[in-house]
């Protein structure tokens, strides 16, 4: 195992036991000649989630206590890594791995954050709808212009990670706090999959406030982070 490898893949999961075999299978297909490890976070898992990764050098596994949210397993994996370019994934098979190597290909080309949207949600309408208005809002007001803050799957330089704050519904905010920080963001369109298996772990009734109370966090703390640069002597 390379102690620095090129490509550190993150994935947060919380009771994906049906999932993660499928998931490890497409991973190693998409990073078939890539110098990668992958981080697991399991975020307090009630089944047998943990037990159905495939150990392996490249494979590491961070373990919860308890459940802690998505933010920080999200936090926690991305603090882990040893990877020059960061790659976030979820793990219920709703995004694509295939769609990696186009990710990584952004980031090859300058790009010091790549956000995937999905084009052609596989979601119910209510969900749908719910997302499109609270990405439109968010986006307007934290000014991070990402039409989809939602899709996990995103890749960025080592670096960029400085940018982020661990708080709970960090996750949501990426974008804006790496923007923030004076990084480059693009956006590319990516697959998005029906649930195959399992049940969603979040609904929009239950993130809604929480997520409005969040945005007027982060537009205070952008509106307050520390910009200077050394000059040369």
């Amino acid at each position: 195992m390379n102690a620095s490898p090129a490509v550190s893949v993150v994935v947060p999961m919380f009771n994906e036991e049906e999932n993660l075999s499928i998931l490890q299978s497409e991973l190693r297909s998409a990073l078939t000649g890539l110098d990668h490890e992958i981080i697991f976070v399991d975020d307090g898992s009630t089944d047998r989630s943990a037990e159905k990764i495939e150990r392996a050098p490249n494979v590491r596994i961070l373990r919860f206590e308890k459940n802690t949210g998505q933010s920080a397993a999200l936090y926690a994996g991305i603090k882990a890594v040893r990877g020059q370019t960061i790659v976030m994934i979820d793990s219920d098979l709703q995004n694509d791995p295939a769609d990696i190597p186009r990710l990584l290909e952004e980031i090859s080309r300058g790009a010091d954050l790549v956000c995937g949207y999905r084009a052609k949600r596989k979601d119910t309408f209510a969900k749908r709808l719910s997302s499109r208005i609270a990405n439109f809002v968010r986006s307007r007001f934290t000014k991070d212009y990402v039409r989809d803050t939602g899709c996990t799957l995103k890749a960025m330089r080592r670096e960029c990670a400085d940018s982020l704050v661990p708080f709970k519904g960090m996750h949501r905010f990426i974008p804006a706090l790496i923007r923030g920080g004076g990084y480059q963001l693009v956006e590319i369109p990516v697959n998005h999959r029906p649930r195959r298996f399992g049940q969603t772990k979040y609904g929009f009734g239950s993130r809604a406030l929480r997520a409005t109370i969040d945005m007027f966090g982060v537009r205070w703390l952008l509106s307050r982070r520390l910009n200077y640069k050394i000059r040369d002597s």
